[in-house]
C-alpha cells in the first residue's frame, strides 16, 4: 500500500470525527451542535465527517447546514451498512486522531477526554460499557442486554478475546492506523467493530479499553432478532476473506 492510500494529500487536522448516519434527520442536528460546541471550547483543529449511508430522509441536508462549521457530508446512493459508511468516513479523514461516534451520541462527546491520554500507549482506544470507570445512565431493555451477552460469546468464537465491549460506538484511533485498518476492512454491517479489533490485533497494534458513560437510545438501529445472525455471518466472512493474507 502506497502512502497516498492512507494519508490524504490535504492539510491535516488534530482530530477527525466520523459519524455514520442512516435516516438520522431528527437526532443529527443536536449531535453536531454538541460536538462542535465542545471541540470549539478546546480550540482543537478538527473536521467532522458525516457518512450518509443512503438515507431517505433529510439527514444529508441537516449535515450540510453545518458545512461552514467544519462538517463534511459523504453520500452513498443506497444503504450499505454501518461498517461500510464508517469505512468511507475514515478513509476520507485527515486527522492525527480519528474518533468514531454514533449519530445518537449515546456516549457524550466529552468522554473523549478519557480516551485521549491512552493514545500515548496504544494505537486503538475503545470506549467500553463493561470495565471499571464505565457508567450506564439508561440501560437497554433486558432482551437487548441478553442479546449483547450472547453476541460477546459469538465474538470469542470469531477469535477476539480479552475485550469486554467491542460494540460501544465510541472509539479513538491514531489517524494513520485508522486509515490503514479501514482500508482493509471488509464487513459492511454492524460486526465491523469486531473485525476492526481482530485486524488491529493481528497487525500487532496495542488496544486499550476505557470505561465511558453511556446512555441507551430507544431508537437503536440494531434489530434484536434479525441482526445477530447477520453479524455472525459477517464474522465468518471476514475470517474467511482474511485467511491467507499476511
Amino acid at each position: 500500500m502506497s502512502p497516498s492510500d492512507t494519508t490524504p494529500d490535504r492539510p491535516g487536522a488534530e482530530l477527525s470525527v466520523v459519524i455514520p448516519a442512516f435516516n438520522e434527520e431528527v437526532r443529527l442536528g443536536s449531535t453536531l451542535e454538541k460536538i462542535i460546541g465542545y471541540l470549539d471550547s478546546r480550540a482543537l483543529s478538527y473536521e467532522i465527517l458525516v457518512s450518509d449511508d443512503g438515507s431517505t430522509d433529510g439527514t444529508a441536508a441537516v449535515a450540510e447546514a453545518f458545512a461552514e462549521r467544519g462538517v463534511k457530508v459523504l453520500r452513498v446512493p443506497q444503504n450499505q451498512g454501518k461498517g461500510a459508511a464508517t469505512r468511507r468516513g475514515v478513509r476520507e479523514s485527515i486527522g492525527q486522531g480519528v474518533l468514531l461516534t454514533d449519530a445518537d451520541l449515546s456516549t457524550p462527546i466529552e468522554e473523549i477526554a478519557k480516551l485521549e491520554p491512552h493514545l500515548d500507549e496504544a494505537e486503538v482506544v475503545i470506549g467500553s460499557r463493561a470495565v471499571p470507570g464505565s457508567r450506564i445512565t439508561i440501560h437497554q431493555p433486558f432482551y437487548r442486554e441478553l442479546m449483547g451477552k450472547t453476541f460477546n460469546k459469538m465474538i470469542r468464537l470469531a477469535g477476539v478475546w480479552g475485550i469486554n465491549d467491542t460494540q460501544c460506538g465510541f472509539k479513538l484511533l491514531r489517524g494513520e492506523t485508522a486509515r490503514a485498518l479501514f482500508a482493509d476492512l471488509v464487513t459492511p454491517g454492524f460486526a465491523f467493530d469486531v473485525e476492526l479489533v481482530w485486524l488491529a490485533r493481528r497487525r500487532g497494534h496495542r488496544i486499550v479499553e476505557v470505561g465511558v458513560t453511556w446512555e441507551n437510545s430507544p431508537a437503536s438501529r440494531v434489530h434484536p432478532l434479525t441482526d445477530p445472525p447477520r453479524m455472525l455471518l459477517e464474522m465468518i466472512r471476514f475470517r474467511l476473506k482474511h485467511r491467507g493474507r499476511s
